[in-house]
């Protein structure tokens, strides 16, 4: 396989991280999730507990009332008083990304990396979604609890998750457009899944 990056948006529920880590292992590739974040500080010099600080103080902003510019890739310095702000965290997140596609092949999960990466032509960019039915059974059987919580976990989730998009990139999350490709990760087994997407990318990467 020549240079490839992987990078994964998916709806909460929708096994999307397990099929990133399945994928990267069935191409002998490392997969980066929340390790991005030990990552984006040890490049800023930052305390990795901002970064994840951060994460959980922008889920209790209003994203999709605040204008924002999208992501233009620069990092603000440390004599900044917006050093440690949550834009120049995601800057520095945002960074680690870009260098670790024009470094290795590897499969990436959320974080905009699809948007950060949209012009590099190496790179296959993957929305997978399923059924709520399927989400609520998936979560139900990996965490417990009732329908009624796992709902509204779903939901608030990927709200969540697509003012986050919106946020940093100006784009709308679950836009098929942003992406070469789009699976229900319902229609199949996670092996089969992962042969749709070494197949798109033997014919199309190769």
């Amino acid at each position: 396989m020549k240079h490839t990056v992987i990078t994964i948006a998916r709806g909460y529920g929708s096994g999307g991280r397990t099929l990133g880590l399945k994928l990267a292992d069935e191409l002998g590739i490392n997969c980066y999730d929340r390790d991005l974040l030990r990552l984006a500080s040890d490049e800023s010099g930052i305390n990795e507990a901002l970064f994840g600080k951060a994460d959980e103080k922008l889920k209790s902003l209003p994203l999709f009332k605040i204008a924002k510019r999208a992501y233009n890739g620069e990092v603000i310095p440390p004599d900044s008083d917006d050093f440690v702000s949550n834009d120049n965290l995601f800057n520095y997140q945002a960074k680690v990304i870009r260098e670790l596609a024009n470094t290795e092949s590897c499969v990436i999960i959320g974080r905009c990396a699809d948007y950060l990466l949209k012009d590099c032509d190496f790179v296959v960019r993957l929305f997978l979604y399923a059924p709520m039915d399927d989400c609520i059974a998936r979560v139900m059987k990996q965490n417990g609890g009732t329908e009624k919580e796992i709902i509204k976990k779903i939901e608030k989730t990927d709200k969540h998750r697509s003012e986050y998009y919106k946020y940093y990139t100006g784009r709308e999350w679950n836009d098929a457009r942003n992406y070469d490709l789009c699976l229900n990760t319902a229609s199949m087994s996670y092996d089969k899944l992962i042969e749709v997407v070494k197949a798109y990318i033997s014919i199309c990467k190769e």
